[in-house]
């Protein structure tokens, strides 16, 4: 094990600044690289540190939903970021909002004012020997780029998210859907896709309502840059080529036979199974640029999914990512080099609170290493710990960034309706992490993550977890 108690932490976004507290409140010595201002981004705007440059929002408190599931579990380790968010929140509702520039202030103030950290305004370019956290984010320099793409491989790192939405198999209606793989596909088990199909008339008010949806605006480098849709087109875009352009894409019918009538459909979308536990299936080249609410409208056009749950959206935007099933594992240390971890964006995780917590993860395993210990895999009954399971299990060949869900949780034993489903999923996540970091000496404040009556139930419902 390693002795040491310096560690390098390159990018100073939500996830950096996270995983340099969590180190230096373990007793490391941390060096915070931040190439800004030095060296300015197309979206940022300040020099502060963990600067938000989309929404001031960062989802839900409610446990009982699965954003305010992952901030119970970050506060109950010790999120800093959470600490400066709560005091720089604004009104809004059961949402944790906030002034980001006070809260990007607040964060700058106490990490400049931790005597364990150092900041270096330096741009990054070669890869740092030593125990060190990669946080980079999604709009990594183009020379620490390539600096990552050396070390895991040119096909491991990506620059572009063309991610196809996501929906709860619980909500897909298999009275109108069906399972089934194409005939020329024969090298896959029978019934590996979930297929809605679609009569003319159905396609047809389909693709009128794809082609008049709003789009999301891009930003100025994204909608520049000349490879930005390249070799992965928006649905959307697709669509408004010709009528029958995704009848002849992701939407072609051939091969298939619909067993509720015993023909071919006109067309047909395809689901395929994103998670080992067989509760999430993403929509098969259904990448979009679709705002989310009409991406809500639309698909819900599509016969089987009318009621279904989006757990997550599609989207395309600048964003630099491995491939972590190949590179991490779920400690979020790169698997061919123990004192090596990567957080963040930069890992595949979506989201404010997620990128956050997975340096939380990072920073703390970090310390463990350096410090003689064994790095800790969360239990991935948690959401932190589901989380961080999937971007390092999911199938590779097919990996693309995902948000905090409930679909990353297993099922409970028994039949339960959604309302009593998630709140079953807060108390045995919070439980778990209690019980987890009791017996892994990690510091957890249960005040923090659990009011009373949660702790309560959680004691009396899940007792043996």
């Amino acid at each position: 094990m390693l002795q040491q108690t310096e560690l390098i932490i390159v990018g100073g976004g939500l996830a950096g600044t996270e995983a340099a507290w969590q180190a230096a409140e373990a007793g490391l010595n941390v060096r915070l690289f931040e190439m800004r201002p030095q060296r300015e981004t197309p979206a940022h705007v300040s020099d502060n540190l963990a600067e938000l440059v989309c929404s001031n929002s960062l989802g839900s408190t409610i446990p009982t939903k699965a954003p305010g599931l992952l901030k119970a579990e970050m506060r109950g380790l010790g999120s800093h970021i959470l600490r400066c968010a709560t005091d720089a929140a604004v009104p809004a509702g059961s949402s944790l909002a906030v002034d980001r520039e006070r809260f990007a202030q607040l964060v700058t103030e106490q990490i400049e004012g931790h005597a364990g950290i150092e900041i270096v305004r330096e741009e990054v370019t070669a890869l740092p020997d030593g125990p060190c956290i990669i946080a980079t984010g999604p709009l990594t320099s183009d020379a620490f780029a390539r600096e990552i793409a050396a070390l895991s491989g040119q096909n491991y790192l990506y620059f572009y998210d063309a991610i196809s939405p996501i929906v709860s198999y619980e909500t897909i209606d298999m009275e109108k859907a069906f399972r089934a793989s194409r005939y020329e596909r024969g090298e896959l088990d029978e019934g590996d896709y979930i297929n809605c199909p679609m009569s003319r008339e159905e396609y047809d008010a389909f693709h009128r309502a794809l082609v008049d949806a709003e789009q999301i605006t891009l930003r100025d480098f994204e909608r520049e840059d000349a490879e930005f849709f390249e070799g992965c087109l928006p649905v959307e875009v697709m669509a408004r080529r010709n009528r029958d352009a995704l009848r002849f894409g992701p939407m072609r019918p051939v091969g298939l036979e619909n067993p509720h009538d015993g023909r071919r459909p006109y067309a047909v979308v395809q689901l395929r199974q994103d998670n080992l536990a067989g509760t999430l299936f993403n929509i098969v080249g259904f990448q979009t640029n679709l705002r989310w609410g009409e991406q809500k409208r639309v698909l819900r056009m599509i016969p089987g999914l009318e009621k279904a749950e989006f757990l997550r959206y599609g989207m395309m935007h600048r964003n630099t990512y491995i491939n972590a099933p190949e590179l991490l594992q779920p400690t979020m240390q790169y698997r061919k080099r123990a004192d090596l971890f990567f957080a963040g964006q930069i890992t595949g995780v979506e989201g404010y609170v997620g990128n956050a917590g997975t340096g939380l993860l990072a920073g703390i395993n970090a310390a463990r290493l350096l410090k003689g210990e064994h790095p800790v895999i969360l239990p991935t009954t948690t959401m932190l710990g589901a989380l961080a399971h999937y971007v390092t299990h999911a199938e590779a060949r097919n990996f693309q960034p995902m948000k905090a869900n409930f679909g990353l949780l297993a099922l409970p034993e028994q039949r339960m309706g959604k309302k009593e489903r998630y709140a079953y999923y807060s108390r045995r996540s919070l439980t778990a992490l209690r019980r987890f970091a009791r017996e892994r000496g990690l510091a957890y404040d249960r005040a923090a993550a659990e009011s009373e009556a949660e702790s309560e139930t959680a004691d009396a419902t899940l007792v043996g977890v």
